[in-house]
């Protein structure tokens, strides 16, 4: 299974971004796809996930009410559309995916990850 995300970059304080991740391997579909960043000297941290069969998303407290999410479950793509965009979202973000487990607010369980794409926030 392949993670590729893609959208990331620089963009000014209270900008916006979308970043996008699909999940690719021979009849795989996912559980659940969800985004984790990381920062300079931070750990990792949850960001967003959808289960794909049903409705249910979940944000970090963080970023609820600037970030979205949508998904193309025919693709096994996601998207984190990103707005109010601060310095503290900085990071290096990861798109994640699973094929089991309700537990998508731990990256614990996320068999799949990409690499990361990078997004600055200037200031």
């Amino acid at each position: 299974v392949h993670v590729v995300e893609s959208g990331g970059g620089l963009v000014q304080a209270g900008g916006s971004l979308r970043l996008s991740c699909t999940a690719s391997g021979p009849t795989f579909k996912p559980f659940a796809m969800g985004w984790f960043r990381q920062a300079p000297g931070k750990e990792r941290e949850f960001v967003a996930a959808s289960i794909w069969s049903v409705n249910r998303t979940s944000f970090a407290d963080s970023v609820k009410g600037r970030f979205t999410i949508s998904k193309d479950t025919a693709k096994n793509t996601i998207y984190l559309q990103m707005n109010s965009l601060n310095a503290e979202d900085t990071a290096v973000y990861y798109c994640a995916a699973k094929i089991r487990g309700l537990v998508i607010r731990s990256a614990e369980g996320f068999q799949y990850w990409g690499q990361g794409t990078q997004v600055t926030v200037s200031s």
